[in-house]
């Protein structure tokens, strides 16, 4: 299994296009109409493909959506092995099949509902071309539409290409799904055994303030990390997001690059907002940087780091292991998506201890300045606690990790 594009819902998706191409440095490939009432606009960087499509009118399902719910990521789509069993799985556990399978030029395809207004096209290439083109007699869609176009609808590619090497953003690292209090095990055993992921790691963070349970489902391959988390108190950033989107969906996508803290200069440059993180981090980074004998970041990268505002993690028995990263401010108008970037040195795995909680208290800084965060005499809540496996710890500062 693998990622072949993410689908985003938005009001206008030439803008959306610009701010792509402008902002992060991604390339238009392509531009159509799905039908008289949808636009759609494709964007590229690396093996990152973004389909970004807006509604024409009340008939779009676009328009349908957005009726409901802030822009966002409708769509998650996967290149999978066996779509044919994949689909009477989800059937037999009672997730609505929204297109059938399809069979187009070298590809079956089909679409399945998720969690909440998320959907998961699921992509199989087919290997036997001659039983393909015996079958094309009977398909009603032209390849175009397999990535959402009509072929009544008109297309326009770019010609422009790039090597991943040379862009700043060169992969889809994960991608994190914020589901209600209660529902965390549910929705894991959907991905468990609709589309084959196995649980991986589980953090419980908890602060004075709020709370939240994630449990890091991959795929079978190891080539999909997809976290799910849940709300663990009433006034938790997730909570927030839920509330903020009306109801699950895709909360952030993990970007991969290979050089953070060249791709963090464009992208402030480029007039991009990230989450700011308080010098007291990097007071404490110093410090922990003195346990390795020998540590490969050295005083000019640590100080461009600490410029660039990255979060750095390590596991002290591998500290040539580094993970870097940083999360951008809300991209839309309601505090719901958001971009991580991120990049892994030394074959880095995992989800760094550090750099989870960094992200949670950078969140929970700025739901305060929204005023939706507020610190209670009683502490931190307890809804969520139906889908946690995990104890929970005393009252302030507390994050528990484990592997599975």
């Amino acid at each position: 299994m693998k990622i072949d594009r993410i689908h985003f819902y938005v009001e206008d998706a030439k803008a959306w296009r610009d701010w792509f191409v402008s902002k992060l440095g991604f390339q238009t490939v392509a531009s159509y109409s799905r039908d008289r009432y949808t636009d759609t606009e494709v964007v590229k960087s690396g093996f990152v493909c973004f389909a970004l499509s807006s509604p024409r009118s009340h008939f779009s399902p676009v328009w349908q959506f957005l009726r409901h719910h802030p822009p966002g990521v409708a769509d998650v789509a996967f290149v999978v092995e066996d779509l044919e069993a994949i689909v009477q799985r989800a059937i037999a556990h009672g997730a609505k099949v929204l297109q059938p399978p399809q069979l187009q030029q070298g590809y079956k395809w089909s679409k399945i509902s998720a969690w909440g207004s998320l959907a998961h096209t699921l992509i199989e290439k087919q290997r036997n071309k001659g039983e393909v083109t015996r079958q094309m007699s009977n398909v009603k869609f032209s390849q175009s539409q397999l990535h959402g176009a009509n072929s009544e609808g008109t297309t326009k590619a770019s010609t422009r290409f790039s090597t991943p090497d040379s862009l700043p953003i060169i992969g889809i690292d994960h991608i994190v799904l914020n589901v209600a209090a209660g529902d965390l095990e549910t929705a894991v055993a959907w991905y468990e055994e609709i589309l084959g992921f196995r649980s991986q790691q589980a953090f419980t963070i908890q602060t004075d303030r709020s709370a939240l349970h994630s449990q890091v489902m991959v795929s079978s391959n190891s080539c999909v990390q997809f976290p799910i988390n849940q709300p663990a108190s009433p006034n938790s950033q997730i909570q927030e997001f839920l509330d903020c989107n009306q109801g699950a969906g895709i909360q952030h996508i993990a970007l991969k690059t290979s050089n953070i803290i060249e791709a963090i200069a464009q992208f402030r440059n480029n007039g991009v907002s990230f989450l700011s993180v308080p010098p007291t981090y990097y007071t404490q980074l110093q410090q922990r940087l003195g346990l390795p004998i020998s540590f490969p970041i050295s005083v000019d990268e640590l100080q461009a780091i600490a410029q660039q505002q990255i979060l750095v993690d390590w596991q002290d028995s591998h500290p040539d292991a580094l993970l870097l990263q940083t999360f951008t401010q809300p991209i839309f108008t309601q505090p719901t998506f958001f971009f991580e970037i991120i990049e892994r040195r030394s074959q880095a795995t995992g989800f760094g201890e550090g750099n989870f909680r960094a992200l949670f208290e950078a969140i929970e800084r700025e739901q305060m300045k929204r005023g939706s965060l507020q610190v209670r005499e009683s502490g931190v809540g307890s809804r969520g606690d139906k889908g946690d496996k995990e104890e929970k710890g005393d009252k302030g500062d507390n994050l528990q990790m484990t592997n599975d």
